[in-house]
């Protein structure tokens, strides 16, 4: 039996072919991504892809109140919920510092793995998941991306405010509040949770 024959006989199944549902899905996004990047720009790719991750993050919170039976999550828990949430998902994101005014986390393995690299847009999903727990259970949060493996680094280093202080004015970011909150539209982005 020559070699070819021997290939076209053997199941599919027993192939080393790197897929399944976590490779799939996360290749899916990657090119999602990708797809709207090129086609209506980095921006607006990062705009389509916050709001996918504001309802995530509204799906994870109402998880995490019911799951720790309270009606809001104390600044402790919020630091404790982004880590864990994280680490769920194969994320490996730490506190570095965290104060009444911001939580500092870093991050040593991205969710999405090599599929984020030169996918900016997919780290609003971070930004928007982060800035709605912190905004819905603080009333304010504001989520710089200081560093990020998507765009080369070897880790992120993400800063979630948690009040509107004067480093949180000066920092780059996307600003978030409390759904039921009225408020002004900066001359930064700013969403509501």
């Amino acid at each position: 039996m020559s070699e070819r024959e021997k290939t076209t006989k053997t199941d599919a199944s027993a192939l080393s072919v790197p897929l399944d549902r976590d490779v799939f899905l996360r290749t899916l996004i990657r090119e999602l991504s990708g797809a709207l990047e090129d086609v209506v720009g980095l921006d607006e790719a990062a705009g389509y892809i916050s709001v996918v991750g504001a309802a995530m993050g509204g799906q994870m919170n109402r998880d995490y109140k019911s799951a720790f039976e309270v009606s809001s999550l104390s600044r402790k828990q919020v630091g404790e919920v982004l880590v864990d949430l994280k680490r769920r998902i194969r994320g490996e994101f730490f506190i570095i510092e965290e104060t009444d005014e911001k939580i500092v986390l870093g991050n040593r393995a991205c969710p999405f793995a090599e599929k984020v690299i030169g996918r900016k847009s997919m780290c609003m999903m971070t930004s928007n998941v982060f800035g709605h727990i912190a905004a819905e259970n603080l009333g304010y949060g504001k989520v710089e991306l200081q560093k990020t493996i998507a765009e080369g680094h070897g880790e992120c280093r993400v800063v979630v405010y948690l009040k509107p202080t004067e480093e949180a004015e000066r920092a780059e970011g996307r600003e978030y509040v409390r759904s039921s909150k009225i408020y002004r539209r900066p001359s930064s982005t700013r969403e509501a949770a």
